[in-house]
């Protein structure tokens, strides 16, 4: 069945009412409510179907201008549900305004499922991620109270480069409801040329970088010189091309989309680059979720190229798939695989994770204790699944009820090079009863920059780790803790008082740190700084109870 999509009325404010446009007079249906407010964009109002697509109107033809979207279309029609539709701006043709730096030639703004009812928005920004659609900018979103409504009004737009604007509630809506949960500013004269776009000859607007990354999204395979500059980076090794097409075409039978495929084909890419760097440069463009899948799938598809005990591999397995998608990981491992010994040894991984799935539900059963119990129990019961002694989650309940009551100590380690913000982090957090700084126990003795005696003030911090976790109580451990064996002296202490253990990970990414380490009071030498970011291999999830992931604004944009 195809939908005519209805025409959303002008706010009663909007400057750029045309004869055939409507008007409200009635804001009740937004007052009061969360509304969203994105940038109008000024393309061909297109939707999309699980088998076809059409312009405004349902009997719409061809036109040269769709053919891309057609394409894109073809692409991700399959993971459209039955009766579902996707509504957007097809930008491929320059209508009235000319934009250089797009996304995407398609921008997704509402999703309506099969009893015709509106997503809410957050829904809607998650299924088109999923899809490789991008949304168009938010400009602006709060409640449409009387101070809400200034701010609307306020909204100050570039006129030259931007059509208006469109406000819709935040939650979903029926299409009874349509005209009362949307609206649209639009700007006087905003059509300006003297014939119709689809009578001249069609002009391209413009991508940006950013746009191989949303092809890669939506089941495109760009060439690595591209995905490399929508990531910011120089062309790599002329062999990445090989690689990408390569993953891309195994994602793409495994049925991966939106960013699970993109994080298999970075990861593919850039598998050559320190997993460190990796995900602190990513977190910056990409957010903090996708960096840290990139970098684990890079840190870890060269262990499948390795021969590994088999009495082993189902739990070294599982423990890899509390940080990677195990599916996307071997696609990535085969790919980057040098020889047909190492392909032999992915393949043969690949088939003792045929069985693995996952403990369903674990999350929802432990949702009513309090969030530190909670954290602790869904992590004792993953651990216990991977030495498989349960497998379901009704198990996990038995398995895990001496924690339940969340009667135990919490260790919260900080892991980053100098000047990430893991100190600033770790000295802000509510409830502290013991603050271990290792730099202040070198200033206690003399110098906080005296490394020579650190033999010395690790015993004595870690004997104050011990006796603050004995206690009870939330310690913070503040040092480097750049690798697995630094941290693995603080983990004992934690193990031997039953502690819920928490690492705080900071990625930031390398110009930054250096930009940051001059303005310190406490500056490292550039070389030692550059030493720390050559040595740093942050943990895994799992392999603490909970790991937090700390990005360059200072807070937790990823819990693990």
């Amino acid at each position: 069945m195809r939908t005519h999509y209805p025409r959303t009325p002008h706010l009663p404010w909007s400057p750029g009412l045309s004869p055939d446009d409507v008007r409200t007079a009635d804001l009740s249906g937004l007052a009061g409510r969360e509304v969203v407010v994105t940038e109008k964009l000024d393309g061909e109002n297109t939707t999309l179907y699980a088998d076809g697509l059409h312009a405004r109107s349902p009997d719409s033809g061809h036109h040269p201008s769709r053919a891309w979207v057609k394409a894109l279309q073809g692409r991700i029609g399959h993971a459209v549900p039955a009766g579902w539709r996707v509504c957007g701006e097809n930008m491929y043709a320059r209508h009235s305004l000319a934009y250089e730096n797009l996304d995407s030639w398609f921008y997704g703004f509402s999703v309506w499922d099969a009893d015709g009812r509106c997503l809410d928005w957050d829904r809607t920004v998650a299924f088109l991620r999923g899809l490789g659609i991008p949304v168009p900018p938010v400009l602006w979103r709060g409640v449409l109270d009387g101070r809400g409504e200034r701010a609307l009004r306020a909204l100050n737009l570039d006129l030259a480069r931007q059509e208006g604007y469109v406000v819709r509630t935040a939650d979903g809506f029926g299409p009874e409801d349509f005209g009362r949960r949307m609206a649209k500013w639009v700007r006087r004269g905003h059509v300006q040329t003297d014939t119709h776009w689809m009578y001249a000859t069609v002009v391209e607007n413009g991508r940006g970088p950013a746009a191989a990354l949303w092809d890669v999204r939506s089941g495109g395979t760009p060439g690595a010189t591209a995905l490399s500059a929508g990531l910011g980076l120089r062309a790599g090794d002329p062999r990445d091309e090989a690689v990408v097409t390569e993953v891309s075409a195994a994602l793409d039978v495994l049925g991966r989309t939106g960013d699970d495929r993109l994080a298999g084909v970075l990861a593919a890419l850039l598998h050559r680059s320190p997993r460190s760097r990796v995900g602190a440069h990513l977190a910056v463009s990409q957010g903090m979720g996708t960096a840290r899948e990139v970098a684990d799938l890079v840190g870890l598809q060269a262990r499948l190229h390795r021969p590994y005990p088999d009495e082993e591999r189902r739990t070294g397995l599982v423990r890899m798939s509390y940080a990677a998608d195990l599916g996307v990981l071997h696609a990535v491992a085969r790919a980057t695989a040098e020889d047909t010994g190492a392909r032999e040894q992915v393949d043969w991984s690949a088939l003792h994770a045929e069985g693995i799935g996952g403990l369903d539900g674990l999350r929802e059963t432990f949702a009513g204790l309090d969030p530190d119990a909670a954290a602790r129990c869904v992590a004792e019961a993953r651990e216990a699944y991977a030495l498989g002694k349960i497998t379901t989650a009704d198990e996990a309940v038995a398995a895990t009820w001496r924690w339940r009551s969340g009667d135990f100590p919490r260790l919260i380690q900080t892991v980053g090079p100098s000047g990430s913000g893991k100190s600033t982090f770790a000295r802000g957090l509510p409830g502290i009863d013991a603050y271990i700084s290792l730099d202040d126990l070198r200033e206690a003795r003399g110098s906080r920059a005296d490394q020579k005696a650190n033999g010395d003030v690790l015993r004595a911090g870690l004997d104050r780790l011990d006796a603050a976790l004995a206690a009870g109580g939330t310690v913070v451990w503040d040092a480097t803790s750049l690798n697995a064996h630094q941290r693995s002296l603080v983990h004992s202490v934690a193990r031997r008082r039953d502690a819920l253990t928490t690492y705080a990970v900071a990625l930031v990414d390398e110009e930054e740190l250096v930009r940051r380490n001059a303005r310190r009071t406490h500056p490292v030498p550039p070389e030692v700084l550059a030493s720390q970011v050559h040595r740093f291999s942050p943990p895994y999830p799992g392999q603490a109870h909970r790991t937090w992931y700390i990005g360059a604004s200072g807070t937790v944009e990823e819990e693990a």
